[in-house]
């Protein structure tokens, strides 16, 4: 049975709507994929999309079975490499109809493109991420963000909090539930018992209660009691050598304790600059876990100061497609 994507095309003055079309291109070129694309935001961001990729006879022209899915009457006003307001609205309500699509069945999977947290909120919508807000228009709890790049699989224990208020979110029930939801993702990819390591909170995980004691309060005996259920899982592990020990194959996923800890690792591999200072590598994909929808996103923002250049990578959104389809192979 085919399966249907729907692409979110994110904030129209951003590269969202160009990662989307160039990715449609290829993907559609493959002949043994089995799948259905469909475009969910403006067509006007579409149609600036193909003049950037130099599509002389238009996006139809290009993905000819594309199905697009407008979010407005398309006389909305914005300039390329610019957020505003304008964008921002555009950028929620694809979202919500992405929503709408995915849990009336119309859809069987999400993969969206960047949106601008500034410009949503702009537009006078509460926004702090994709993971919240289809947290919230799913009326789902407890979802989880988990990053993925090649083999190095990193789920988060807190995302987009202030630094000083990570500590809050280490609790029994938020580890216990992180680290339930990896494991029935990571097993989605074939690995039946995988091994998950859980990254330390505090420098050297707390040196025993010397150097903060939420490692040896909860982590400590968390991971005890897990063992003990039977899950694959070990640590705390410091965070400044969990990564490595992963990337060497050590571990099939890492639990990280706050945004940055789990996201660095995973870009500093999936990301590279040249020495002008472009974007030559944008590689990576972001699931949220524990939605009653399939999710899966690019690992990278809106670049608004590339946008429009024809420069920018398409290889995260192609593989955030490619790994809703592996997510829809194993899908109960």
């Amino acid at each position: 049975m085919t399966a249907t994507i729907g692409i979110t095309l994110g904030d129209p003055a951003g590269i969202g709507p160009e990662i989307a079309l160039a990715a449609a291109i290829e993907l559609t070129e493959r002949r043994n994929l089995d799948v259905k694309l469909v475009f969910i935001g403006v067509e006007k961001s579409l149609d600036l999309a193909a003049k950037t990729l130099h599509l002389n006879n238009g996006w139809k022209a290009a993905v000819p079975k594309v199905v697009f899915v407008p979010v407005s009457d398309g006389n909305e006003v914005f300039t390329v490499g610019q957020w505003s307001a304008v964008t921002g609205k555009v950028a929620a309500h694809t979202l919500e109809e992405a929503v709408r699509l995915a849990t009336s069945g119309r859809i069987d999977a999400i993969a969206t493109a960047p949106v601008s947290k500034e410009a949503v909120n702009a537009a006078g919508i509460p926004f702090t991420g994709h993971t919240e807000m289809l947290a919230k228009l799913t009326g789902t709890s407890g979802t989880v963000m988990m990053l993925a790049h090649g083999k190095l699989r990193v789920s988060h224990i807190s995302t987009h909090v202030a630094l000083s208020r990570a500590a809050q979110y280490i609790t029994p029930e938020r580890v216990r539930r992180v680290v339930t939801l990896t494991c029935e993702a990571i097993q989605k990819t074939g690995i039946k018992n995988p091994k998950i390591a859980i990254a330390g909170f505090n420098p050297h995980a707390g040196e025993g209660g010397l150097i903060g004691t939420e490692d040896a309060d909860v982590l400590v005996p968390m991971v005890a009691t897990l063992r003990a259920e039977g899950f694959n899982v070990e640590g705390p592990i410091p965070g400044d050598t969990v990564f490595v020990k992963a990337v060497a194959g050590l571990y099939d996923a890492v639990i990280a304790m706050y945004h940055d800890q789990g996201h660095i690792p995973v870009k500093l591999l999936g990301f590279s600059v040249n020495d002008k200072n472009e974007w030559v590598n944008l590689s990576g994909v972001n699931v949220t876990l524990g939605l009653p929808i399939i999710r899966t996103s690019v690992d990278h923002g809106t670049a608004f100061d590339i946008a429009g250049t024809g420069t920018a990578s398409s290889q995260s959104m192609i593989e955030a497609i490619e790994f809703a389809l592996m997510m829809l192979k194993t899908k109960d």
